[in-house]
Parts: C-alpha cells; sequence; structure tokens
C-alpha cells in the first residue's frame, strides 16, 4: 500500500514580485533565575529587532520556573502580540520566534515556538536553518512511532529530542545536534533550563549577551536584538556548541568538533541589519567594503551614486566614498508596502514596482548614474529599476552588485529561487547586462568577497555550487 509523505523543500516556489532571496528565521532568549521585569515584553522588543528575518509568524513562549506558556501567530510581531497584555505576563525566561518558511507550509501549525512534553519535562524549541536530513530522519521517527502535527522540519528535532530523553538532557541533546544535518542554531526551554545551540559548522548565526547591571542572559540570531533590551555583546555562540543556562549559571559545552567553519556569506550581504555583530565582523563595515571594492573591479564615469534600498544603500556610500564620486537618495522606497502578496496579471506586476520604489528625477535626471544592489537573483526587479531611471531621465545607468553572481540554490535556510530561475546560472555577465538593458554590469568578485570576510571560511555554494556538507537530500 502506498502511502502519501510529507516532503521538505528545500526552496518555495518565488511569486512574480521576488527578487531577492527570502529571509530565513530569528530566534531570541533570555534567561535569570529570578523573575525578570517585562519579561514577555522584552522579548517582544527582541523579535521586533529582528523581524527583517520573518514576517509571516512569531512567537513566543515564557518560562516561569519550568511552567511554560506560549503565544503565537500569523503575521507580524506588532500584529500578533498586544503589548499591554504581554506586561502582565510573569516568568525568568522566554524564547521567541519569528518565521520565514523555508521548510514547511505557512500556517499557524508550523509558527514557533514548539513545544511538547517529555520525560526530561515541558520543551519549548526556535530554529533557524534548515536540515538536508530532515525526510530520511522523519520517515524513520515515524516508523517508530512518533506522531506529527506540522511540515516542519523543526518538529524533526522535538521528537529526537524526547526520544533521547532517557539519556539525560544534556546527553540527549549532544545525540540529537550529531544526528541531524544541515543549519541549525536553536534555542529551547525544558523545565528551568535555557539551552542555545549552534550547528558544528556555524552556518546560522547565534550570540550571547548580558543586560546591563543584571544577570539576565540574553541569546539572539543577531546582536541588535541584544541592543534593543539593553543588553552588551558578549561573544558568539562557537559552532559545535551547546550553553546549558540555570540557577547555578552558564556552561558550555562541545558537542562537536567543528574541523572548519562556513558561515553563510549571505547573512553579511543582505539578511543582516548593518547594525549587527557577526562572529566578531560588524555587518556595515563589509557591506561599506563590497561597495568600495566594486568601485575598484571596474571604474566608470559617472555623476552620481545611488543604492536600492535598504540593502543596497551602505554599499552604494563605500562605492561613492571610493570613487568621489557623490551620493544621493535617487530612489524612495515606500515604507507601507507589504513584502509578498501576487498579483493577477504582467501589468499590475510591473506596476508593483512603481508603488514600492520611486525614482527621485531630479537627482537622475540627465545624469550618470552608478546603481547599487546588494544582489541579482532573477533579474526581473534591476530591469524594472533601470527602466524606471531612464523613465525619470538619468542617462546611462551602471549597475554594481555587492555580491558574487548567485548560479545554484541554498540547501540551509534560504529561500533562494531553483537554480532554473537564476539568471547567473543561465547567461554571462555581458548577456545579463543586455537583457536588464543596464550601460555595463559588474558583480563582486568572489576572491574580493573572500578578502572582505578574512578568508574562506564561509559557505558560498549559492555562488559556487560548492557545499559544506555534501550529503544533501534533494527533492
Amino acid at each position: 500500500m502506498q502511502t502519501d509523505k510529507i516532503k521538505f523543500y528545500p526552496t518555495k516556489p518565488s511569486t512574480e514580485l521576488s527578487d531577492k532571496m527570502e529571509e530565513e528565521c530569528g530566534v531570541f532568549a533570555l534567561y535569570d533565575s529570578k523573575p525578570i521585569d517585562n519579561v514577555a515584553y522584552l522579548a517582544y522588543c527582541g523579535l521586533f529587532s529582528l523581524q527583517h528575518r520573518g514576517q509571516e509568524s512569531a512567537g513566543i513562549t515564557i518560562a516561569n520556573h519550568g511552567h511554560l506558556d506560549t503565544f503565537k501567530g500569523m503575521g507580524l510581531v506588532s500584529e500578533v502580540f498586544n503589548t499591554d497584555e504581554l506586561v502582565h505576563k510573569i516568568g525568568n525566561a522566554a524564547i521567541g520566534h519569528v518565521r520565514y518558511s523555508t521548510t514547511g507550509s505557512s500556517n499557524l501549525a508550523n509558527a514557533q515556538p514548539l513545544f511538547a512534553q517529555s520525560v526530561m519535562g515541558a520543551i519549548a524549541l526556535a530554529h533557524n536553518g534548515n536540515l538536508i536530513n530532515a525526510n530520511r530522519l522523519r520517515n524513520e521517527l515515524e516508523l517508530d512511532g512518533a506522531i506529527f502535527q506540522t511540515s516542519s522540519d523543526s518538529e524533526v528535532i522535538l521528537n529526537l529530542l524526547a526520544k533521547r530523553a532517557r539519556l539525560g538532557l544534556q546527553q540527549a541533546i549532544s545525540d540529537t545536534c550529531n544526528t541531524i544535518r544541515g543549519a541549525f542554531a536553536l534555542v529551547m526551554l525544558i523545565g528551568n533550563k535555557l539551552i542555545a545551540v549552534r550547528d558544528p559548522l556555524g552556518i546560522r548565526p547565534l550570540c550571547l549577551g548580558k543586560i546591563r547591571g543584571s544577570e539576565t542572559h540574553v541569546l539572539a540570531s543577531e546582536s541588535c536584538a541584544l541592543d534593543i533590551v539593553g543588553a552588551d555583546l558578549i561573544r558568539s555562540i562557537e559552532p559545535g556548541e551547546m550553553l546549558i543556562i540555570d540557577e547555578t549559571g552558564l556552561n558550555s559545552y562541545r558537542y562537536a568538533k567543528n574541523t572548519h567553519r562556513a558561515s553563510c556569506s549571505f547573512e553579511y550581504i543582505y539578511f543582516s541589519r548593518p547594525d549587527s555583530i557577526l562572529d566578531g565582523l560588524d555587518v556595515y563595515h563589509v557591506r561599506e567594503s563590497a561597495g568600495r571594492c566594486l568601485f575598484h573591479q571596474k571604474p566608470v564615469e559617472a555623476d552620481v551614486v545611488i543604492g536600492v534600498p535598504d540593502s543596497g544603500v551602505v554599499a552604494a556610500i563605500g562605492y561613492s566614498e571610493e570613487s568621489k564620486i557623490p551620493y544621493s537618495m535617487g530612489l524612495v522606497r515606500s515604507k507601507y508596502m507589504g513584502r509578498s502578496f501576487i498579483l493577477p496579471d504582467q501589468k499590475l506586476r510591473e506596476q508593483a514596482v512603481k508603488l514600492k520604489l520611486n525614482p527621485m528625477r531630479h537627482v537622475v535626471a540627465g545624469k550618470r548614474v552608478i546603481l547599487v544592489d546588494d544582489s541579482l537573483v532573477r533579474g526581473t526587479t534591476a530591469k524594472k529599476l533601470i527602466q524606471l531611471l531612464r523613465e525619470a531621465g538619468a542617462k546611462e545607468v551602471h549597475f554594481r552588485l555587492a555580491s558574487p553572481m548567485v548560479k545554484s540554490e541554498c540547501f540551509f535556510g534560504v529561500d533562494i529561487s531553483s537554480k532554473e530561475e537564476l539568471i547567473a546560472s543561465k547567461l554571462s555577465v555581458d548577456e545579463i547586462c543586455k537583457v536588464i538593458n543596464a550601460d555595463s554590469l559588474d558583480f563582486l568578485s568572489l576572491d574580493n568577497q573572500r578578502k572582505i570576510l578574512g578568508g574562506d571560511q564561509y559557505c558560498d555554494g549559492c555562488f559556487t555550487a560548492n557545499y559544506p556538507l555534501d550529503d544533501i537530500e534533494r527533492v
């Protein structure tokens, strides 16, 4: 008898408007041995600062010395939670999650944190990343009697933890994290303990902080979330590291030896906020340096440099400073347009670009323009932006990308278009230049990107098709 199985797809079909790699997810947590004033509101603030990492759902689990309460819903952080109600929640710990569904469908059942009961106590889990062996593990667990309530690969982790509970907390987590493969930054509440885990390659980011003047530890996907709750950045969680924080303090364990790192390079190019520090690198400085390198790679005479809001702006500033060509705000972005919607016909889809971005005519009219963006995925938006600038009177438009050519899909928690949709997988630079109707085109070289990041300890699979793990389930 044939049975249907839920499959975990590494990417989702892109919408007609999607010409960016979509964010993955964001996690946030805090812990103190004593009750934390406004614990739920602090978690809310942390998630609010990570909203750029996921806009489909948001959730918070509050722990009151082992008793867990979870609140979650579909939508933005400000839509899911009522701040007047949050201030009355009592607890000494909390974890939170904002989600973009790279694996599993977009519905409330898949919203995190996920919750389960086990012999270790109540478990709440929030996960940023993507497992590359989720299908096999899920099938094995189901054959062993496990029942799944979601289509998320994060529930695989939850079931593995519950299955290994008899081994004790530390060993159960260690064994689970050595069984799953791929990218994962986890925060968990198990009983009255807060646990944080980062995958052995450090693909997804996770950092540790402490609120000034208190004993409250904070964990977050990015350091910008520490700033908003008044916490100082202590350090990044190391690849292959497990932290257990409880009434005895903070304890660190190595569950896996990390022979090399492979942090996601796109965290620096696009995903993370420019005011974040990841693994000791200032995101703003990385993007600014990319812009400087772009000028030296292919200099061109021009009158003004503009950046595509928001993620291309910092690189554009770097290009301007290095080239001495004035920078100006040449495109205005609407703050109120939703990030994802599907329109019924091509004419409306083209109009949507104008709803999102509008050129400043007096900045570009009669000018030779350098247009800087973070990356090029499908090329559709780039073509429309260049056309908008020409309609606004730009004499020339030279397009510069602050990342190498995106040629391959991602399997580690980034919703990138399939390889067939990636324009750089099919066309040369000159061919792309003609398709998008630019006067010239250049991408940041892979060598320059590695130079800016300080080495090759980063995953660049989407540029090279060389992935840090080779046992990827392809479906």
